[in-house]
């Protein structure tokens, strides 16, 4: 257990569904309280959906686990109202360092530019992670059900619901729901209760984590190493935590004994050959592990929802695995929030699964290349990486082939049957399926972020510096289709003509520094539609009230709603797997 930190003991809370007969019905029951299925309640009760949250423990995770967190993972837990308790206690960092042998190769910044909110790193215990999600679900009790200790040991899974079986300490109880939301892990046991899989591949190879508690003159940055000669024909990759607390992860090779390679005797010889014999430390937690790339085909059975590493697991280098589970989260808790408030049909959710099994496979394609180069298994493949990393110390074109994680980041969702076709002269960094870019403004004379403007519904960014005529005639467009529309804010870049400011759920903003008129394109009359999750969906030259509204029935799946029903097969918008 570790000495720097006290897990939690959360109450276990009789269930009241056991002192009745019949079954209770929820809208949506979530199984796992880590961080996806936190995460997941969390979005949906921001957007007005209440759940019930089950998971067999009642704490938080044992041991750091997941570390990492990249700056779109931070924006998503600034939104659900959890990202200043990270930053104010991850340590933060952008910049990295590769070495091979006994010499640095070369180093790299994540995050060049300035005028962002978010950091481009922070590392944090994955257990202070999940405090801080406990501590904001309780604040929406009134949505959110929290049962610590209840674990579902039955599923029945159909097309028009589903019905679990929960054992508690003081007996079994069932509940219904409209929607089963599975966070259970990698080892998903609703997973296995369905006959599902999640396929892939297992790599050849162990790694040891060791987070050591020590006092050190190493920098706030991300340390790879290849072949370093205290690890000779294996890597090491050095972070830090909170509490004087860093993690160094040791390649081990396939033959390695897993339980020996843990014992405290095995561990430290090879800490203090990387540190030096006169440095002391403390081993504060250890683990060893098996890179692992796989996803289930489909996230979607009949009305589960797999989400997180229930769904998809990749390797750790490259901090894919909570980062994309973030992703994940956010992309259903939206779609699924207009389904329930009948704003959406049912054939929304399907795009969950399009979008969503694009983006593990991209995590899944840069976490077995970052394996690959990592741990190469054949002489041939052995030398083109030495050769590589030889030749970057030199040449600034061979730094893009060394791969030693490609480190996290923001997916986007090219050919998202949900995309607008998309317009000609704006940045291609923020076409139709990326995530929004965050800059400085002003907001009623205080400095304030873009980024926080947006989410949780539908957003009109719009460049409102035009002539009077102009804001007169927008007034005008923008006022039938703000009263047809109860999911659409407006953001207003100003100055503007004080026509536009009428304008009902608007704010003005002013661009603080000139980034949101360069990020994004903007010239006046210029604007993006926003989705709920903060990606774009579709952006024009010229903002019209009508392109606005078919935007936004594309975006919640009027399309295919019309190609679904017209199926022989359908089934409430979705197929029903067996």
């Amino acid at each position: 257990m570790p000495s720097t930190y006290n897990n939690p003991v959360y109450p276990y809370h009789r269930a009241p569904e056991l002192d009745r007969d019949d079954v209770r019905h929820c809208p949506v029951v979530i199984v796992g309280a880590g961080p996806t299925g936190l995460g997941m309640a969390i979005d949906l009760a921001q957007q007005g959906i209440a759940s019930v949250v089950l998971d067999d423990n009642n704490t938080v995770s044992v041991g750091s686990r997941a570390i990492c967190f990249a700056k779109r993972t931070l924006e998503i837990l600034d939104r659900l109202g959890c990202g200043q308790p990270m930053i104010d206690k991850g340590v933060t960092w952008q910049r990295g360092r590769v070495f091979f042998q006994e010499r640095e190769v070369y180093d790299f910044n994540l995050l060049p530019e300035e005028g962002h909110r978010m950091p481009a790193f922070i590392n944090l215990q994955q257990y202070y992670f999940e405090e801080y999600l406990v501590d904001r679900a309780d604040e929406l009790s009134d949505l959110i059900e929290l049962r610590w200790k209840h674990k579902v040991i039955e599923v029945d899974s159909r097309p028009e619901r589903s019905e679990i079986v929960v054992s508690t300490e003081d007996g079994d109880y069932r509940l219904s729901c409209d929607y089963l939301l599975v966070a259970d892990g990698a080892n998903s046991k609703i997973r296995d209760m369905l006959g599902l899989e999640s396929r892939g591949q297992i790599f050849q190879d162990h790694f040891l984590i060791a987070d050591v508690i020590m006092k050190a003159d190493f920098p706030t940055e991300r340390w790879f190493w290849f072949d370093p000669p205290f690890h000779p024909n294996q890597s090491v990759l050095l972070h830090k935590q909170p509490d004087n607390v860093w993690r160094i992860d040791f390649q081990l090779g396939w033959d390695a004994d897993p339980e020996e390679e843990k014992k405290e005797e095995n561990i430290r010889p090879r800490v203090q050959a990387m540190l030096g014999e006169d440095v002391e430390f403390e081993l504060e937690w250890a683990s060893v592990y098996t890179f692992r790339c796989r996803k289930m085909d489909d996230y979607i059975h009949n009305r589960v929802f797999f989400m997180g590493d229930a769904a998809h697991q990749v390797s750790p280098f490259g901090a894919r695995g909570a980062n994309g589970a973030l992703q994940s989260t956010e992309n259903l808790a939206w779609k699924l929030a207009r389904v329930l408030r009948g704003q959406a049909p049912e054939a929304l959710l399907a795009t969950y699964n399009d979008e969503r099994q694009h983006g593990a496979a991209e995590n899944i394609l840069n976490s077995t290349r970052a394996t690959d180069f990592i741990t190469p298994k054949s002489r041939i493949s052995r030398v083109f990486r030495d050769t590589t990393l030889e030749l970057a110390e030199h040449y600034p074109f061979a730094r893009s082939l060394v791969n030693s994680g490609r480190l996290s980041v923001p997916c986007r969702y090219d050919g998202s049957p949900l995309n607008d076709t998309g317009a000609e002269g704006f940045p291609l960094e923020l076409r139709p399926g990326s995530p929004a870019k965050d800059a400085p403004i002003r907001l009623a004379g205080q400095s304030a972020w873009l980024l926080n403007q947006l989410g949780n519904r539908f957003v009109l960014l719009l460049d409102g510096r035009v002539d009077s005529a102009r804001a007169e005639s927008l007034k005008t467009e923008l006022q039938s289709l703000l009263d047809e529309r109860d999911d659409l804010d407006l953001v207003i870049v100003g100055p503007t003509p004080h026509a536009l400011s009428e304008l009902p759920r608007s704010v003005v903003i002013e661009d603080a520094e000139n980034l949101i008129g360069e990020r994004y394109g903007l010239t006046a009359g210029a604007g993006y539609l926003l989705r709920p999750d903060q990606h774009v969906t579709a952006r024009w030259p010229e903002v019209s009230a009508r392109a606005v509204g078919a935007a936004m029935d594309r975006a919640l799946g009027a399309n295919l709603a019309a190609v679904s029903e017209d199926r022989p097969d359908h089934q409430g918008g979705r197929h029903a797997t067996a």
